[in-house]
């Protein structure tokens, strides 16, 4: 797979580089797996990229030491659906999933991914919406800080 920062990525985007619906280019753009036709991922590579392009770096998403990719998911058992993650340029591990239009969440936009805390959230999204501008906001908010109370810990 093709591992470019996300800032590239935008760049790339924005020139026109994932414009063309041929297979390579789409796999350029950070297709990894689909269930759709090919001549379907341009569009979604659109949809999606307009989505990601939102991301000012300042928030939940480092956009030098990250990189995306996408999936046309195919359930078992529901129709298919789409969604896009942000990964570690460095380790390859996934730091949000967002998935879009998937039949087993109430909101067309369910966020899961990894906390503060380290913790990858994977049963139940940490964030959820129906709007592309409620999911920006979110993820151009950094995390709140965590105010340590070290006096209150030695008291242990």
């Amino acid at each position: 797979m093709n591992r470019i920062s996300i800032r590239e990525w935008i760049q790339c985007f924005q020139e026109g580089q994932f414009d063309k619906p041929d297979r390579a280019t789409q796999i350029r753009a950070g297709w990894y797996d689909w269930f759709c036709k090919d001549s379907a991922l341009r569009n979604k590579t659109y949809k999606m990229g307009n989505i990601i392009i939102r991301n000012g770096g300042k928030g939940k998403i480092d956009l030098d030491r990250n990189y995306v990719f996408f999936k046309n998911n195919c359930p078992l058992n529901g129709p298919l659906y789409d969604d896009f993650r942000f990964c570690d340029m460095e380790t390859g591990n996934v730091q949000f999933t967002v998935q879009i239009a998937c039949c087993w969440t109430p909101s067309r936009y369910a966020v899961y991914g990894r906390t503060p805390d380290g913790v990858f959230h994977s049963d139940e999204p940490i964030f959820q919406t129906n709007s592309v501008k409620e999911l920006a906001l979110w993820f151009n908010t950094p995390w709140p800080s965590v105010e340590i109370d070290f006096a209150e810990l030695l008291k242990k």
